[in-house]
């Protein structure tokens, strides 16, 4: 079954073509960081918030390390259910959505306030900020989650979504209140809400499936492995992330869905394997049950992508596993306190 989520409104809405300023939510996470990074390369000036303070948080502190030191780079430390935000988003080219509470296991029980808060009620200040201060686009970080169970084929942004977590249910609810944001009469903010497809790379979560998988070949400690080892994840790297990302903000679109992912999927028995011929070592593992919220596969139909961004993933799983296999072994330690 599909539902539409491709909405017009009088037609599309380019976004802006040159991107001066911005602000990045959440810059101090894993795409956020590599975003600023691009962005700032590409001769934008870049206003980052993010709650996490790199002067208390080691992982926070890691992936700002190079940003600091940038001229064009700014950083706000706080919560965007606290921040007066018009101050942040007035002048901005585009606003890159991208903070929020990550994660299918933690998102059941007493830590669902914290997912509420930070990504549906957050989001809903940002749109309010975007919408007083005229910003032209916002760009959402949205997740496959979204999508459940799935089907015997990948994804399209049309299909009936099916969350089967907390964390995919609030994804959804951020999703569908920016696009009603930008569905008002004579709203300034048009939406592009990107679903990303298990995003890796180097600075990924530790959390993360192929962070894991690369740590306990560097450590020789057992990788928890849940369920066969059967389940498909369609594995996007950061890179193509980014690119789509950024894409994004100056794309032809007034309120759209956008599927963002690495063009194939992999079993995790398929990347034990290969981080196996990667790093030319056996990855020892510890196997537990499935998990509450985790689906068999997730998949992505490009074709939207593809049209509306341009979008064509360039980066094969050997080739970014590899970089970020170095990324494992080249990294500072983070210490447990600071």
């Amino acid at each position: 079954m599909r539902q539409r989520t491709r909405i017009s409104n009088g037609g599309k809405v380019k976004g802006p073509q040159q991107l001066e300023h911005v602000v990045v939510t959440g810059v101090a996470g894993f795409i956020g960081s590599h975003l600023a990074e691009v962005l700032l390369k590409q001769g934008a000036s870049v206003l980052g918030i993010d709650r996490r303070p790199p002067s208390h948080d080691p992982t926070a502190a890691q992936n700002l390390a190079d940003l600091i030191a940038e001229p064009g780079f700014t950083l706000i430390e706080g919560d965007l259910t606290d921040l007066d935000l018009t101050r942040f988003t007035k002048g901005a080219s585009a606003v890159f959505h991208l903070a929020g509470v990550p994660g299918v296991r933690p998102s059941w029980g007493d830590r669902f306030t914290d997912y509420l808060a930070s990504n549906i009620m957050a989001t809903q200040r940002l749109l309010e900020a975007c919408a007083a201060t005229d910003v032209p686009r916002l760009v959402l970080a949205s997740s496959s989650s979204v999508y459940g169970t799935g089907t015997d084929r990948p994804s399209h942004e049309e299909d009936l979504p099916t969350p089967l977590s907390p964390y995919g249910v609030t994804k959804l609810a951020a999703e569908r209140l920016a696009l009603a944001y930008a569905l008002r009469p004579s709203t300034p903010t048009s939406v592009v809400a990107l679903r990303y497809f298990t995003v890796y790379g180097p600075q990924q979560r530790s959390d993360m499936a192929i962070y894991r998988v690369l740590e306990a070949a560097l450590t020789r400690r057992p990788m928890r492995l849940y369920g066969d080892g059967t389940q498909r994840r369609d594995f996007t790297y950061v890179d193509d992330a980014v690119a789509a990302t950024i894409a994004a903000a100056s794309a032809p679109a007034r309120a759209e869905v956008v599927n963002v992912g690495g063009g194939r999927t992999f079993s995790m028995l398929e990347v034990l394997e290969c981080a196996a011929k990667i790093t030319g070592l056996d990855i020892p593992i510890v196997r537990d049950s499935r998990q509450s919220g985790d689906v068999e596969t997730t998949a992505a139909d490009l074709t939207r992508a593809q049209q509306l961004l341009g979008y064509r993933p360039s980066t094969s799983l050997i080739e970014g596993m590899t970089r970020q296999w170095k990324w494992t072994l080249n990294r500072p330690a983070v210490p447990l306190s600071q």
